[in-house]
């Protein structure tokens, strides 16, 4: 009985540090990717008038700019992602990013294009 329960309070504190360990490591990227959003906003995060959408009008961009893409999920949660922090989605399918170059700017940790 009393090896169940020391085997019982050994998991308990391996769940306990697994989920502290996936907090911290939650909270870093968050920060990596405040940071980069600062970076390539400028003004410290700041929106720099760039993007002329308004939050509520990301959806309807962003279904629009991901219509033709197999992959609809990832392309518009990363849409929506990018849109909400631009505040602007280029026009047509595919390219044109030089027209928000918030959206065309923000990298992934590996240097390739964050939004779609």
């Amino acid at each position: 009985m009393v090896a169940m329960a020391k085997l019982l309070l050994v998991l308990a504190v391996a769940i306990l540090t697994i989920s502290m360990v996936e907090s911290k490591l939650k909270e870093t990227n968050n920060a990596e990717e405040q940071h980069q959003l600062e970076r390539v906003n400028g003004q410290g995060g700041q929106k720099n008038g760039q993007g002329s959408l308004q939050s509520s009008q990301c959806p309807e961009q962003c279904l629009r700019r991901c219509s033709q893409t197999r992959y609809k999920k990832p392309c518009l949660f990363f849409c929506l992602k990018c849109c909400r922090a631009c505040l602007c989605v280029p026009s047509g399918y595919y390219g044109n990013k030089e027209e928000c170059p918030c959206y065309n700017n923000w990298k992934t940790k590996r240097g390739g294009p964050r939004c779609p």
